[in-house]
């Protein structure tokens, strides 16, 4: 492998204008693919497997001309001054801005609040709910607009008019400026690592133009592979994270082969075959991690997953080719301003990295113990850990839908926010009707429902759906019982309803069922790609304690960051600080998330750090001797990287929508736990007390398997290090 690499980056140095120029022309072949391919469809969220989808997926069969999952817009009317809603005045507004949404361009139906009794107890608020046959992504401005010159003339009226539901309802950017952000911390970050400004513009410059290929390629392939921009957020956000590090990395070993006094050529072929090794094993991970969230079961996270496995290759290709080829044109820009005016060695004197490396080898109990104590310490929120959707609750009081939630919870109960969709198919049925108001009266006398809409029948009459309101919020841990208890009481229902089936949907009950369905796939997940990676780490390293060290530190690390999720975004703890206005479930795709992309993460940092050990050990150092050399090497590059994935990821903190804070928030964390207190405290300290047996594979283990030679031990053979270092040797121009 490194031999392999180290002729692949002689030869990008070499070709350095052939290179860059393919590199070029396929940014401007996928970019022009992508102004022309047609827009992607939008598929919407789909779970196959689960109830939930089953219903909509009848309501789609059985009421043709209305999408099951068609856009609403529940209108919530408060009388002013403690007046009623059903005095003359404030009911003739109602029913004129319902008679008017009804009239809308692609509206399927506008209830009536007085037929429907949609009206409180107490007559202070009514609800209408606004139902389109399209989408949210596809009503059309004029649909908008003309919903929303109604509910102007009902405020006009006196009457106060709030909207929830996803009809008008903003979509705040994903992360506004985050990219931006990112980029700009990143390049400080990488200036005071390298002291150079071409060093530090490398890894921005080549990490861009990986990005700006990847997500031109979801655009070009969107309409095909049913690819989306919202599809490419997550691969934005690794490809930019990784292809900064990845560069950083190979820069990084071409400076230090340099101060070796190589030549620049055979510098980036080393620094190919050395760096890019472990570049390449570290890629590996990450793409087995996001290939891996296709077992979960989810097309929208599948897509997702592989878009951003895609750009992590482009990453590791581009670090591999492109950065060596563009080390070509300014061999000695990239060096620091002292390295090129002295034109000498560094030595191989005390820093930082071998300073805290001493600390962790003379006492790696006590470092041992504290990192293990305190992320466990972190990992106790994540007991309590509630999966769910936030939903309107969530967002800030300032949106119209947030006071719509809050008015219907005041006004009906907290209850009517969630309602449960019950689909009935009396195809079979001797008597729909009959059958279907049995299953109603069934459902209506179920403790924890307060009430029942009035069934809709579809035009052939055989199938129909009404609302269940229950008298908890969609949130609480009630509702969820509730819909249990709803299913397992199926049986007896059906059996009084005469042939007739039904089946329990809504948001709310999609929202319980995705929860289930990740909860479930979360294991078979984590032994997925723990496994893989730990196969592949084996042959990178050649050992059977160090692959299992890995695996158990990135548990820590993950555990310890979505026990700080639950803190901040189910206790409250620090909330206000990051934006959060309400507390409530974390979103049911956050584990999966943070295990699939921090797992590959953890593992990017244990390569391009145990692998230099491993390099250190194989050459002769002792295993305390190779830690601390080592860290002298490598430590403040690895905490330059772990800054800036942390720079990336942090921006989307400052991101409208509540599910984007968490994500960002929960992979900032985990980075922080991973990089700072397990690889650079936690590894250390467990290698140090494992001294030689954390090298150890057995001799049988040892001839099956193939040598991938990630350390350059071939390399070292051949490209020996050149005796004497004159100014001239390093500072020469490049043919």
């Amino acid at each position: 492998m490194a031999t392999l690499l180290y002729r692949l980056g002689r030869v990008a140095f070499r070709w350095r204008w052939f290179v860059t120029l393919l590199w070029v022309a396929v940014l401007g072949a996928v970019g022009f693919a992508a102004v022309k391919a047609p827009a992607a469809p939008d598929d919407g969220f789909t779970m196959p497997g689960i109830e939930s989808q089953r219903a909509f997926d009848l309501l789609e069969q059985r009421f043709p001309g209305t999408a099951a999952d068609g856009a609403s817009a529940r209108i919530v009317f408060v009388a002013p001054n403690g007046e009623k809603v059903t005095a003359t005045e404030n009911k003739a507004a109602i029913e004129k801005l319902v008679t008017a949404a009804a009239d809308g361009a692609q509206v399927a139906s506008a209830v009536d609040p007085f037929a429907a009794k949609a009206v409180s107890k107490d007559a202070s608020t009514a609800y209408s709910t606004v139902t389109f046959k399209v989408t949210a992504d596809d009503l059309t401005g004029a649909a908008k607009t003309h919903l929303e010159r109604a509910i102007d003339t009902a405020r006009d009226a006196g009457l106060t008019v709030e909207v929830g539901g996803d009809a008008l309802a903003t979509q705040p950017a994903a992360g506004g400026s985050a990219e931006a952000i990112g980029i700009a911390i990143a390049a400080v970050v990488l200036l005071i690592t390298f002291g150079s400004l071409a060093a530090a513009g490398l890894p921005l410059l080549t990490a861009i133009l990986g990005v700006g290929i990847s997500m031109s390629a979801v655009l070009a392939l969107g309409s095909a592979f049913g690819l989306s921009e919202t599809t490419g957020t997550l691969a934005t956000m690794l490809g930019l994270a990784c292809g900064i590090d990845y560069a950083l990395f190979v820069v990084s070993r071409y400076r230090e082969e340099r101060e070796k006094g190589h030549a620049p050529r055979e510098a980036a072929g080393l620094a190919a075959g050395t760096a890019g090794s472990a570049v390449v094993f570290a890629g590996l991970t990450v793409v087995i991690a996001l290939a891996g969230l296709s077992v979960v079961g989810i097309p929208m996270l599948t897509k997702m997953g592989l878009a951003a496995a895609g750009a992590v290759l482009l990453s590791v290709l581009i670090s591999l080719t492109l950065v060596p080829a563009v080390l070509g044109f300014w061999p000695n820009a990239v060096l620091s301003r002292r390295e090129r005016k002295k034109g000498t060695r560094r030595g191989n004197g005390e820093n930082g990295g071998s300073r805290w490396s001493r600390i962790v080898v003379r006492r790696p109990i006590p470092v041992l113990l504290l990192g293990v104590i305190g992320l466990g310490a972190m990992a106790l929120p994540a007991l309590d850990l509630q999966l769910g959707m936030p939903g309107d609750e969530a967002k800030s009081t300032s949106t119209t839908e947030r006071r719509a939630y809050d008015d219907l919870a005041q006004g009906f109960g907290p209850g009517f926010n969630g309602p449960l969709t019950i689909v009935v198919d009396a195809k079979t049925a001797d008597d729909a009707k009959s059958a279907v108001a049995t299953v109603s009266k069934e459902i209506a006398a179920t403790d924890g429902v307060v009430s029942v809409s009035p069934a809709r029948f579809n035009s052939a009459g055989d199938t129909a759906v009404f609302s269940a309101t229950p008298a908890t919020s969609p949130t609480d841990e009630r509702t969820k019982q509730l819909v249990q208890t709803i299913r397992d009481e199926r049986s007896d229902i059906e059996s009084k309803a005469s042939g007739a089936s039904f089946e329990v949907t809504g948001t709310t009950a999609l929202n319980i069922d995705v929860a289930q369905k990740v909860q479930d796939a979360l294991i078979p997940y984590l032994a997925l790609v723990v496994g893989l990676a730990i196969v592949l780490l084996l042959l990178v390293f050649r050992s059977l304690l160090v692959p299992l060290k890995a695996a158990l530190g990135f548990l820590l690390s993950v555990l310890a960051a979505l026990g700080a999720v639950v803190a901040v975004f189910q206790q409250g703890h620090g909330a206000s600080l990051l934006g959060v206005d309400q507390t409530g479930p974390i979103m049911s795709l956050m584990p999966i998330f943070l295990v699939g992309i921090v797992f590959g993460l953890a593992m990017d940092y244990e390569v391009f750090l145990v692998s230099r050990m491993r390099e250190a050990y194989v050459h002769g150092d002792g295993p305390g001797e190779a830690i601390v050399s080592r860290f002298r090497h490598s430590a403040r590059v690895v905490v330059a990287a772990a800054l800036i994935m942390m720079a990336v990821f942090s921006g989307f903190i400052g991101a409208g929508a509540s599910m984007i804070k968490m994500i960002g928030f929960g992979l900032a964390v985990a980075v922080l736990f991973d990089a700072f207190v397990v690889r650079m405290a936690i590894v250390p300290a467990v290698l140090s007390l494992l001294g030689n047996k954390a090298w150890y594979l057995p001799s049988w283990l040892d001839r099956i398997l193939p040598r991938m030679d990630v350390e350059g031990e071939a390399l070292s053979r051949k490209v020996p290090v050149p005796l004497a270092d004159p100014p001239t040797a390093r500072l020469t121009p490049v043919p």
